[in-house]
């Protein structure tokens, strides 16, 4: 069971074997959680509950950027790179998309997912060159930091349904709100900076 807030109810002692329990009232529902703690010793820490430091909209993706690529066992940019792809932007130049044509090959794919400094999107363009190598037309994708609300918005949407679908937990959209909201008071922040 991950981190979980209760309210501290009470002490009672057995008085078969002498030993302490105590009784603990969860705000979430963690019956799910109940049979897999069945008989079996647990180590238990008990302290003060805090509230975690906010994320802010990128640290967030980041982090469940994370999670989803160890679930998948991938590295993360590579999964950063699966993203972008599903759910990202196409780099425009004075109005035209930017194209990047490579070999067709494993390496040629491997080397583009696992890339941190460009992001590229296949195409079904494979065209044969003079030299006889197959190579593939790839769409250039901007980097994440260069995202409007919208656009991060949507970035953020797509990775939380693929955590969903692995049945790894999210925030709920309440507190997802909320750092859209932050991320677009910076956002215009940064315009009005230059």
């Amino acid at each position: 069971m991950d981190r979980k807030k209760a309210t501290f109810l009470g002490v009672t002692q057995n008085y078969r074997n002498q030993k302490i329990q105590l009784t603990f009232e969860f705000e979430d529902d963690v019956r799910s959680c109940i049979d897999e703690m069945q008989d079996i010793p647990l180590a238990i820490t008990v302290k003060k509950f805090r509230t975690k430091r906010s994320l802010d909209a990128n640290a967030y993706y980041w982090q469940l950027l994370t999670k989803l690529a160890d679930k998948l066992t991938v590295s993360n940019p590579c999964m950063h790179n699966m993203l972008l792809r599903r759910y990202g932007q196409l780099e425009e130049i004075d109005g035209k998309l930017v194209y990047l044509i490579l070999p067709d090959t494993e390496d040629g794919e491997s080397r583009a997912l696992e890339a941190e400094t460009f992001h590229i999107k296949p195409t079904t363009e494979v065209n044969t060159g003079v030299d006889g190598t197959t190579y593939r037309t790839y769409k250039m994708l901007r980097g994440s930091s260069t995202y409007d609300t919208k656009e991060m918005s949507r970035l953020i949407e797509g990775l939380v349904a693929e955590c969903k679908d692995q049945g790894i937990d999210t925030l709920p959209p309440d507190e997802l709100n909320r750092m859209m909201d932050l991320y677009e008071k910076n956002y215009q922040k940064r315009l009005r900076n230059g």
